[in-house]
């Protein structure tokens, strides 16, 4: 009889095991399965809890055409909703982030009505939407539509051989999806209007020494250096983190009374999470914290 229980617990351990293993593979599969054309996706850092997502469309310098930008606002949910992945890196290659939009394929025919109808641009719009810090990596060209995804991330990283520039004018048009807004808002009316009226590439020095980049390194370091400042803010709780994103966003978007009530009030709001207490209990007992997300 205790033969036959031992071997029936074994048999429940080995279903157990089998279940989990199935499991296990169907998550492998399942993050295999999705492929993208124009993107590839990985996991970096010593704990593979950073997300890198590189632009991949090298005949066309990353040029943003439709399949482009959906396909970056896909992996860009996909990692936001992935609890194991703490921030998130978009990078493209040493030659060109991101050259523009692709005018020929989207831009070219396209009427007034015909954007008030489908909305052209606003899958960008998902792009902001992400609670997770974003961090441009950027190396190349990063023109109009390119130094406008540069400015959707959080942190901009350059390398010493990276160009910006909104050139809309040169083609008849503006910047569409936030270049004359967060230009002004970083780095102030007059830069904003020198960039998007000018139509001038500064460099990648130019745009740290003006507030648009936060630092500058030899191109073949920049994602690795990217990386590490994801690490860095990997060791903090993500809850935290999401909280503080969302009060430095605030800033940009309201006047600096409503942005210090919300600031205070989101600061009072730590008060009530686990991390906040685990954070500080660490602190006096000079231990490292264990963060639960919580």
């Amino acid at each position: 009889m205790a033969l036959n229980s031992a071997r029936f617990i074994f048999n429940l351990n080995k279903i157990s095991s089998l279940g989990a293993l199935h499991q296990t593979a169907k998550r492998f599969a399942s993050a295999a399965a999705t492929s993208y054309r124009y993107i590839l996706t990985d996991r970096k850092g010593e704990e593979k809890n950073i997300g890198l997502i590189t632009l991949n469309r090298p005949k066309a310098l990353n040029a943003l055409d439709n399949i482009l930008a959906t396909e970056l606002a896909d992996a860009i949910h996909a990692m936001d909703k992935d609890e194991t992945i703490r921030a998130i890196v978009v990078t493209g290659s040493e030659k060109s982030f991101v050259a523009g939009a692709d005018i020929k394929d989207v831009m070219l025919n396209s009427t007034y009505s015909g954007n008030v109808k489908n909305g052209l641009l606003e899958e960008w719009s998902d792009i902001i939407k992400c609670k997770k810090p974003l961090i441009a990596a950027v190396n190349g060209y990063a023109f109009g539509g390119g130094c406008e995804l540069a400015l959707m991330c959080d942190i901009i990283y350059a390398g010493d051989k990276a160009m910006f520039g909104q050139l809309e004018v040169k083609v008849g048009t503006i910047p569409g999806v936030g270049g004359t807004q967060r230009i002004a808002r970083s780095c102030g009316k007059s830069k904003a209007m020198e960039m998007c009226l000018s139509a001038d590439i500064i460099t990648a020095q130019e745009a740290e020494k003006m507030g648009l980049v936060s630092k500058v390194f030899p191109a073949d370091q920049l994602v690795a250096e990217t990386v590490k400042l994801g690490e860095r803010i990997a060791q903090h709780s993500p809850l935290i983190v999401q909280l503080c994103k969302q009060a430095v966003n605030v800033a940009f978007e309201t006047s600096l009374q409503e942005g210090l009530r919300f600031e205070r009030s989101t600061f009072y709001a730590t008060f009530a999470t686990e991390d906040r207490k685990e954070g500080m209990s660490a602190f006096t007992e000079k231990r490292k914290p264990n963060f639960k997300n919580n």
